[in-house]
């Protein structure tokens, strides 16, 4: 027997409690002082190397601690900014850091859960610093504040005694063997009744898909082929293997073999590689364990394998099994796309050659009703709650129309399921037309309006809404208005964007107000994210930052990112004509088909999304910087649009919105909407205080907030300097003040006073 010890932090978090972290693990106990801790986490880990025959790999050999004073400057992050606190702050950092068994060194950081190595110890004070604040800057403030909670650690140690001969016992007839690196990296795979109830309460069926399990079932048992199962999402890929795992299975415990199955997810191979060469040495010992176990290898995403372990798909963990594959030693199962099956041929055919290829095409409309059917008969007789017929048409219905990019019936029971969840959570029997409507308004943020076809466009009040939140664009309204008509009648093109439009006119007259309206709109009802993505198009001026915008090989970019997030949602495009022109043809495909793929066949889609975009230009050549030109305005922005942009790149754009100039009375209009915004802020409303503003003050702001380059623009920064700062110091100078009205005018100064 071995004895192998753990380094034990402990936490003091009262008097009578200890938080204890079993370094390099996630293991954690918290118990009444540190010998309870120890003894909890010994108990553990010796229950589970019985079980399991199995024990977290440690590697210091004579730890030691130290505790850090990091400076970092705390930011606040969302989808507008960052915005860091005025001053740094120093956050206590303990590391547990010594030489390992490989002659080299390492250091635990166990609050933030990361650890790095290195060869001199020369090195650790500045390596500890550099690798902390690294760590701390990309978290939040509330992240930060909880490492404040943990202080005066101490440092103690967890024996356990093992076996190092058992691992080793490798008999052609003894199987229970500890596969140590397929269980830490993968997971076993058909999973035992309680497991599996512990993970979902939903059936793992593949109804209707019969033939296909039957197909890969007998090509795995007789052929020991390697599977590729190509469908577009929600055809029912992992069903149909989970089904012929299971199948397998049983066949093989009534024959008296032993095949085993085991799923892993491509980045666990090299998630926790450091050292040139370590992910190929954990790859060579997965399949020698797999050839022990008798076992195949499921790898979820499997295109994904192109792009880890090296700089490309010929360096990549695929090109690496490649080579297994040919020879027998390894046997792969996985599933793809059409356009990642593409992609993988394209990029490294060597690998894709070993792999029999098994279609899964969309089911016909029939086919999917079975499987509803029987998904609602399995939730009545099992999770005791009904879904009406009515229910399933309606959501059926609105994924058809509104998912077009994804497929029966994955889409139908993953909405269903979610449905489930929020009856059950609710205590609730039943699933009718109202509660679709309602997930389907969460889930994508658009209202009923749009989701029940008895409910009848006001027009009216249409309008009416769009002009009380832009002001002085009635031509622009009308064009916001036409694209909702166009929506709710459902004669959009459903292989297209919802629509895609140009917003050109001078600064500062409501480009931005009219996309925020139009988001509002559209997907305001559920989302807990604003459904507005601006993007600064300034940002992306030179032909190399394209890639930031779109992504290049393994890096995403920002585009691609914030719309799979939020795939229902308005894309605005500020300035536009600012980015490389090779940014526009980029953009070409997603104007024209709503969707985006990359070189790996992963493909981003637009086809819920509006897309705007903002321009300028035209706005130089104005005769006049003031109100309103007598010169045509829309005839000069079309001209000016015309020349800088490519006709090809125009003709994908529905619609070119055309925003005059603003006049007088828009101004005090805009200042109106502005201050009535401001009545409406937490410290007046908690308070019961009612503000009124008197006519001085409008025509105060409208004099120093408009700006003859920038139109209403600076109106905003105006109400904050002229009204909203100064109302803030009388507030503190007169505190307690509640429950009354204040009047706010301005006759040569501004005035604010009690009534």
């Amino acid at each position: 027997m071995e004895k192998l010890k753990y380094p034990l932090l402990c936490y003091p978090l009262n008097e009578n409690s200890w938080l204890g972290i079993l370094v390099g693990t996630h293991f954690q106990v918290v118990d009444k002082d540190i010998k309870s801790v120890k003894n909890a986490l010994s108990d553990y880990l010796f229950r589970q190397y019985k079980k399991h025959d199995d024990y977290p790999f440690t590697n210091i050999l004579q730890p030691k601690i130290k505790t850090f004073d990091i400076r970092v400057r705390p930011t606040f992050r969302d989808d507008e900014g960052q915005y860091p606190l005025p001053t740094q702050i120093k956050v206590p950092v303990t590391a547990i850091y010594g030489e390992n068994d490989s002659g080299h060194y390492e250091c635990y950081f166990p609050l933030l859960r990361e650890n790095f190595y290195y060869y001199d110890p020369k090195q650790f004070k500045s390596l500890a610093h550099h690798f902390a604040t690294n760590i701390l800057n990309g978290m939040t403030p509330e992240q930060i504040n909880k490492l404040f909670l943990y202080t005066n650690p101490v440092l103690d140690e967890v024996t356990l005694k093992v076996n190092y001969d058992r691992d080793y016992n490798w008999g052609d007839n003894d199987y229970q063997r500890t596969y140590t690196n397929l269980s830490k990296y993968a997971e076993k795979y058909p999973y035992s009744k309680a497991e599996r109830k512990r993970i979902s309460s939903f059936p793992e069926a593949a109804w209707e898909l019969e033939k296909i399990v039957e197909d890969i079932s007998n090509r795995i048992a007789t052929e020991k082929a390697n599977i590729l199962i190509v469908g577009e999402s929600g055809t029912g890929k992992s069903a149909v293997l989970k089904q012929s795992f299971k199948k397998l299975n049983t066949q093989m415990k009534k024959q008296g073999s032993d095949l085993t199955f085991w799923r892993i997810m491509p980045q666990r191979i090299t998630a926790s590689s450091k050292y040139l060469g370590e992910w190929q040495e954990k790859c060579e010992n997965i399949i020698q364990e797999l050839q022990h176990a008798n076992g195949i290898l499921w790898v979820e995403d499997i295109s994904r394998l192109m792009m880890l372990g090296g700089q490309g798909p010929e360096d990549s963990v695929a090109s690496f099994f490649a080579s297994f594959l040919r020879e027998g030693k390894l046997h792969l199962v996985g599933e793809v796309t059409p356009s990642q099956l593409d992609s993988m041929r394209r990029m490294l055919p060597g690998f894709v050659e070993n792999f029999r290829i098994i279609e899964l095409k969309e089911l016909p409309e029939t086919s999917i009703f079975n499987i509803l059917d029987k998904f609602s008969a399995f939730s009545a007789q099992n999770l005791k709650v009904d879904i009406d017929k009515g229910a399933l048409e309606l959501a059926y219905r609105l994924l058809l129309r509104y998912y077009p990019y994804e497929k029966f019936p994955g889409k139908a029971v993953r909405f269903l399921s979610g449905a489930l969840n929020e009856v059950r959570l609710n205590k609730k029997k039943d699933i009718d037309k109202k509660l679709v409507i309602s997930e389907f308004s969460k889930r994508t943020g658009l209202p009923s309006l749009f989701l029940r076809d008895d409910m009848k466009l006001d027009q009216e009040e249409l309008e009416e809404w769009f002009t009380s939140r832009v002001i002085g664009q009635s031509a622009a309204i009308q064009k916001l208005c036409e694209v909702v008509k166009i929506y709710k009648a459902g004669l959009n093109n459903p292989h297209k964007p919802i629509s895609t439009m140009l917003f050109a006119g001078p600064t500062g007259v409501g480009k931005t107000a009219s996309a925020r309206a139009l988001a509002d709109y559209f997907f305001g009802k559920g989302q807990k994210k604003t459904p507005l993505i601006r993007i600064d198009m300034s940002e992306f001026r030179y032909p190399g930052q394209i890639t930031q915008l779109i992504g290049s090989g393994r890096n995403i970019g920002k585009l691609v990112k914030e719309v799979r997030e939020r795939p229902f949602a308005v894309l605005l495009l500020d300035e536009v004509e600012k980015a490389d022109p090779s940014i526009f043809d980029a953009l070409l495909t997603v104007l024209d088909e709503g969707r985006l793929v990359d070189a790996y066949g992963r493909v981003t889609n637009f086809r819920n999304v509006i897309i705007i975009m903002t321009s300028n230009l035209g706005a130089a050549n104005r005769r006049s910087l003031g109100f309103k030109d007598t010169e045509n305005e829309s005839t000069r922005y079309h001209s000016a649009i015309s020349k800088f942009f490519r006709p090809e790149f125009i003709n994908r754009i529905d619609n070119i919105v055309m925003f005059n100039s603003l006049d007088e009375d828009n101004i005090v209009e805009i200042t109106k909407k502005e201050l009535k915004d401001l009545k409406e802020r937490e410290g007046f409303t908690k308070n019961n205080i009612q503000i009124e503003f008197g006519k001085g003050i409008y025509n105060h702001l409208k004099n120093v907030g408009f700006d003859e380059r920038y139109g209403a623009r600076p109106l905003q920064r105006a109400v904050e300097d002229e009204v909203t700062s100064p109302l803030a110091n009388w507030l503190l100078e007169h505190e307690g003040i509640r429950n009354c009205k204040i009047l706010i005018d301005y006759k040569d100064k501004l005035t604010i006073s009690k009534q």
